[in-house]
């Protein structure tokens, strides 16, 4: 069974104020694409469907232009929703969408039901596992001992039934949907600008998954394994913030295998329309002719521009944009800016400490202790929802 897995659509989303609507459909394409190119039998959708909880009328024109292009290839979907969605708006229409073949997640209630899928070794069941609060899991589960995350996704896992036999006597298999911030053995992925930081507290150990054959996780921007080959995110399918600009966005291709054989992964390389990049170095020089013909960067790419130069050069933005018409965001790294210790080659980028940590150190000054665990539980899902409006 071939799956493809993706994640971190954030359609709607704007970029340094440009739209990425245009950007979004031109990758969506390929992923449909990839579907008949690849013989892909379920697409899998690991959350952050829409930037915002409540998605603009073009945003859901998208989205639905997608699932209806998906259905039309033959081939299965399961899609969750992410921290940045409505649960209740994504599960819109779910059960008719579901006779589709596009299978949503519904808005959690202590259960968790798979879909069932089968290949010539049998049945394949996948778990869409929406995301979920510490909160959410304790009403459901109210004597279980919850007190963090690793603890919520454990206990909401154990309550799936992983050791389904199928009708042919065999082990069926077992495929997690999930968006968290998962690490494994205390290592953390490698996060970006675009994603809301919690100061660690949102960490959900890989172990809870070890029963899963594979896990397509989301929430995570950069693609990358945590912990096994079979433990992936698969990034987003665009660069959403300028530290991004190295990158390269990808979806991946997952063959399921016998029951307890890992599979293999290929990670399938997505095209965008206007790459994010970086360019560097004095105003005139990156804006003359033998510079703009020579690049390898292309004018109607989004940019992401350092000058060089001493002093600042009047309208140095409205020049750039005379020959690269897409360039988001202008910095300068010379001796002033070096001196006020703005390293070199950074992006631009908020105060190294995220919103809960400033939270935390906040409220500790102002009452001379720490937040209690309810307390920071109460703070970090607030920040969540803040962050999805």
């Amino acid at each position: 069974m071939r799956l493809l897995h993706i994640a971190d659509l954030h359609i709607g989303k704007r970029v340094c104020e440009f739209s990425m609507l245009e950007d979004q459909r031109h990758v969506l394409s390929q992923v449909v694409g990839l579907v008949s190119e690849r013989g892909v039998d379920a697409v899998l959708v690991a959350g952050d469907l829409y930037d915002k909880s409540m998605p603009s009328a073009e945003a859901v024109a998208l989205v639905d232009w997608f699932l209806e292009s998906l259905a039309a290839t033959g081939a299965q979907a399961v899609v969750i929703p992410g921290n940045h969605d409505s649960a209740e708006r994504v599960a819109y229409a779910s059960g008719l969408l579901g006779r589709q073949g596009i299978h949503v997640a519904p808005v959690y209630d202590g259960h968790i039901e798979p879909v069932r899928l089968a290949d010539e070794r049998g049945a394949v069941d996948v778990w869409p596992i929406p995301y979920l609060h510490i909160s959410t899991v304790r009403h459901y589960f109210p004597d279980e001992q919850i007190s963090n995350y690793t603890d919520a996704l454990r206990v909401a896992i154990d309550a799936c039934d992983l050791r389904r036999i199928d009708d042919e006597g065999c082990l069926v298999r077992n495929v997690a949907v999930a968006h968290q911030f998962v690490t494994a053995g205390g290592v953390s992925p490698e996060r970006c600008d675009s994603e809301l930081s919690l100061g660690g507290m949102d960490n959900v150990d890989a172990s809870v998954f070890d029963a899963f054959d594979y896990v397509a996780l989301g929430h995570v921007h950069g693609p990358q394994r945590v912990g096994r080959d079979a433990v992936r995110y698969a990034g987003s399918i665009l660069k959403y913030s300028l530290s991004e600009w190295r990158g390269r966005k990808s979806a991946v291709l997952v063959e399921l295998r016998e029951a307890g054989v890992e599979p293999s992964t290929e990670l399938v390389p997505l095209v965008p329309l206007h790459d994010l990049r970086r360019v560097r170095g004095p105003l005139e020089r990156l804006i003359s002719p033998e510079v703009v013909d020579a690049s390898d960067v292309s004018r109607e790419d989004y940019l992401y521009a350092v000058l060089t130069d001493e002093n600042p050069e009047v309208d140095a933005m409205a020049r750039l944009r005379n020959v690269y018409p897409n360039v988001m965001s202008l910095e300068y790294d010379n001796a002033r800016t070096r001196a006020a210790g703005i390293a070199d080659d950074a992006a631009p980028a908020a105060d190294s400490a995220s919103p809960l940590e400033l939270f935390c150190d906040f409220y500790e000054q102002q009452n001379g202790s720490g937040l209690t665990e309810g307390q920071l539980a109460a703070v970090t899902e607030e920040l969540e929802r803040i962050e999805a409006l």
